[in-house]
């Protein structure tokens, strides 16, 4: 059975324990209780895999909403179907994204939940006699608790400080620093007691944990403009391994579930991949075959492929050659641009074959001068490179792109927020 499976009836039962609580009437006396769940490796395991599972499963996880609505903004992707209202705002743009749009309130209410449910699990895991296994579980929701204030950061001009009632919020950047913050002191626990053999028997398959903290780190870090610490964890990241969200036939990949299958959403815009023609991608880039397919019976012409083409196509947590440009960004802001040009032309010469990914362009080297060419060069290879990732709306703002290339620059915050928490900032005017 799969590993994934094993662990879904505990989550559930931690999430319907967590939801009734107050509900006394309803209380199941043969069940677990919260305590118990919380005090044992597999009950804090299954927790742990609710929350990959809220993150990646299903029209209303994060990584649908995240590749969904940057995909639109960023005009990475066109709309297949006006009926779908969501996406109809994110395609319309502008003030027709509003606050009910529920693609971002699941984005909203999924990161503040596993933030909530990832602090509990280490908190009680640090209360655990097996210290390797304790280990684990702090790596593996550190992983996901980084991801859901990287969500949060990148959407919203400022974020809650916690979870609960009536929380103040602070600027968005401080959620990527506790992002960095979350994950060194996820990194020391696992220099100070390895993961277990027994967690990694248990952890769903797909995980390199170490290399995926190192990995977020160095993006997390880079978008706090916090340059060294970034190219420090670019430089620790093993480019050779993969981590990535594995999906299988009862729980199939979100994009390929509601997009690639039906048609009736999205598909790619075309083989620019949305960069304007000044930037746009050479023709003989072997990345554009990578992320789209030609149907020459029935419109649209281009197709989304690469990682949401079956149900069992696994998404990558971080990619390889997001670490390379990563590398390059960081030593072009800090005007080493020799080396940047040098890691630069790693992603650019790359092949499929050099890429655990598939991931290669193929193309002959590039040779900017200035530091404002070298840059431009790194935003276009970062947009054909993290193709559909969810990261591009995030580089437009950094690398200072023409507002005209996007149809909103942050989002307006949930009503199920706004409703209940006065201190929800003002919307964005764009």
């Amino acid at each position: 059975m799969n590993k994934h499976l094993k662990h879904i009836a505990a989550a559930g039962l931690v999430t319907a324990l967590l939801a009734t609580g107050c509900k006394k009437d309803y209380e199941n006396p043969n069940a677990a209780t919260a305590n118990q769940v919380y005090s044992s490796p597999k009950g804090l395991m299954g927790v742990s895999i609710g929350l990959q599972r809220l993150y990646t499963l299903g029209q209303g996880s994060s990584v649908y909403g995240l590749s969904t609505a940057t995909g639109f903004v960023t005009n990475e992707v066109s709309l297949r179907n006006a009926g779908n209202i969501p996406e109809l705002q994110f395609s319309t743009g502008g003030s027709a994204v509003d606050p009910t749009n529920n693609v971002l309130a699941n984005i909203w209410s999924n990161a503040n939940k596993i933030i909530y449910d990832a602090n509990l699990v280490q908190a009680s895991a640090r209360r655990l006699g097996d210290r390797g296994y304790a280990s684990g579980l702090i790596a593996y929701t550190t992983v996901m608790e980084a991801l859901a204030l990287g969500s949060l950061s990148m959407y919203w001009e400022r974020i809650p400080d916690t979870t609960g009632s009536n929380v103040s919020f602070s600027p968005r950047v401080n959620g990527f620093r506790r992002a960095v913050a979350a994950i060194d002191e996820a990194l020391a626990t696992v220099a100070a007691n390895p993961i277990s053999a027994g967690f990694n028997a248990d952890m769903p398959a797909g995980h390199n944990l170490v290399n995926t903290l190192q990995a977020l780190k160095a993006r997390y870090a880079l978008f706090a403009g916090d340059y060294n610490i970034a190219l420090a964890a670019a430089n620790a990241v093993d480019i050779t391994q993969r981590g990535m969200f594995n999906f299988d036939a009862a729980n199939a990949n979100p994009i390929f579930a509601a997009v690639t299958s039906t048609n009736n959403v999205y598909q790619p815009v075309d083989s620019t991949l949305g960069l304007p023609a000044s930037i746009a991608p050479d023709l003989a880039d072997r990345r554009i075959q990578f992320y789209t397919a030609i149907n020459t019976t029935v419109a649209p012409r281009f197709r989304l492929t690469a990682f949401y083409n079956t149900a069992t196509s696994a998404i990558p947590i971080y990619y390889p050659g997001e670490v390379t440009l990563i590398k390059a960004e960081c030593l072009a802001r800090n005007n080493d641009l020799t080396n940047a040009v040098v890691e630069l032309n790693r992603v650019v010469t790359k092949t499929a074959a050099a890429d655990p990914l598939g991931i290669g362009a193929q193309l002959p080297a590039v040779n900017p001068t200035t530091q404002a060419d070298v840059l431009e060069q790194i935003y276009r290879n970062r947009c054909i490179e993290l193709y559909q990732s969810g990261l591009k709306l995030e580089d437009m703002r950094r690398f200072g792109r023409p507002i005209a290339e996007r149809k909103r620059n942050f989002f307006p915050y949930p009503f199920r927020e706004r409703d209940g928490n006065p201190n929800t900032p003002a919307d964005p005017a764009f």
